[in-house]
């Protein structure tokens, strides 16, 4: 690896949150779940099957067809929503 003779060799880069702190900014650190996990994946299908089956179900779909907007929205037809697809 070539070396910038100019360059102290005990200068180390600086940590990704102090550069973003030199820049105004901080670090945020955000955690999702796993979707890989089943566990995870058996509670969001028990889950889903409670919300299909609430009583006021037909009138939300109604309400979301009625108000949801597209404009400016392109479709890609080659996208897999199935659940074995993956990321």
């Amino acid at each position: 690896m070539p070396t910038d003779p100019d360059k102290p060799a005990s200068q180390a880069p600086a940590a990704p949150a102090a550069s973003l702190r030199e820049r105004g900014l901080r670090l945020i650190v955000r955690s999702a779940a796993d979707m890989r996990d089943p566990q995870f994946l058996a509670d969001l299908s028990r889950e889903a099957a409670m919300m299909a089956q609430h009583p006021e179900n037909d009138a939300i779909d109604d309400w979301i067809e009625a108000n949801r907007d597209l404009d400016g929205w392109t479709w890609d037809d080659d996208f897999d929503e199935s659940p074995s697809a993956s990321p």
